[in-house]
């Protein structure tokens, strides 16, 4: 799949840079949390220079999945990856997402002649220094050279991308009364759980916060949500004024943050936490079942606490301000300075 940013080439010209667009590949696995982190990076830098963005995707065969990186060979990928041995021209650029990248990104400099420049996005935990520039979340404690600190996640969210979206979902959400109080809800993780009685708790404390308020939900929960846990949240909830999106048909998160008052999010996700915060809308950390430390969960929440974006729920919706948090794009310039001096 390739994207063109509309009029990024015809802005380029009007400003006087190379006539040729940076050519960009997003290499991740497909899943949207994962892709979204490539893919929100590799916008960023097509907002600043003009560029194309081809969105590759690596997976490979069941039998060979859990091997350690090291271990991995182009032999192994599943049909329909990219396969590096029918690439005839390597991009600029290759920005790579998640664990099932790996075993290509550290290749990909001599694969390329050293014609293409490798970010890769998290903390690898392996081969660091096969990596260009590592754009690593803060929370992770990574350190080098080549390390590029954000606070969580490169993301899609911009101000424009929601606004975009708005029109599609109106009918849905336009006349729903203020405060209008997005929740986004995530699941089971190694460090976090979602049980049926704690989703009950939660949902309890979102309708009272909802109807002391006098205003409406938009719920969205994600792949991790156990069903018994989405269950009974929709059945507490379902009677407030609002969506209660089932995962069918297109994605309306956009739309439901463009018309946002107040985010809920749970405290399992880094990626959501950081989308809720480039909103510049009141970000409200809702409470799971802890199954080890928090730590790098823990780190996140204070460091956007510490911005002005966060706090806990405490049931209480009266709305601050703040600063959009607006890494991403901070990220891409440090991509393209990079770049420019390797």
């Amino acid at each position: 799949m390739e994207i063109t940013p509309p009029d990024i080439e015809a802005e380029g010209r009007a400003r006087g840079t190379a006539a040729r667009p940076l050519s960009i590949w997003t290499v991740s696995d497909g899943r949207a949390g994962i892709q979204n982190q490539a893919l929100g990076l590799a916008e960023a830098v097509a907002r600043l220079t003009p560029a194309h963005i081809a969105i590759q995707t690596v997976k490979w065969r069941p039998a060979f999945d859990r091997w350690p990186s090291s271990l991995k060979t182009p032999a192994m990928l599943a049909p329909g990856s990219l396969d590096p041995h029918t690439v005839s021209e390597w991009p600029d650029l290759w920005i790579a997402a998640g664990r099932a990248s790996l075993p290509l990104s550290v290749r990909v400099r001599d694969w390329s002649g050293g014609k293409t420049f490798v970010v890769q996005t998290q903390d690898p935990r392996w081969r660091n220094d096969r990596y260009d520039l590592i754009v690593a979340p803060a929370h992770d404690g990574l350190s080098g050279d080549n390390v590029f600190e954000i606070i969580g996640s490169p993301h899609r969210i911009t101000p424009q991308k929601l606004a975009e979206a708005a029109p599609t979902f109106a009918d849905r959400i336009a006349a729903l009364p203020r405060p209008r109080v997005v929740a986004m809800i995530g699941g089971r993780s190694k460090a976090f759980d979602l049980t049926e009685a704690h989703a009950a708790d939660l949902a309890d404390r979102i309708r009272t916060a909802v109807q002391a308020a006098g205003g409406s939900l938009l719920l969205t929960f994600s792949r991790r949500t156990p069903a018994a846990a989405q269950a009974v949240m929709a059945a507490r909830l379902s009677d407030l004024p609002g969506w209660i999106w089932d995962g069918t048909g297109d994605n309306p998160l956009f739309a439901m943050l463009d018309a946002a008052d107040h985010v809920l999010v749970t405290e399992d996700s880094a990626n959501m936490a950081t989308e809720a915060a480039a909103t510049g809308k009141p970000v409200h950390i809702l409470p799971m079942v802890p199954l080890k430390s928090a730590g790098k969960f823990a780190r996140l929440h204070a460091e956007l606490e510490a911005h002005g974006a966060a706090r806990p729920f405490d049931g209480d919706l009266t709305a601050w301000t703040y600063e959009p948090l607006n890494e991403t794009e901070r990220a891409a310039h440090a991509v393209l300075e990079a770049m420019g001096t390797r």
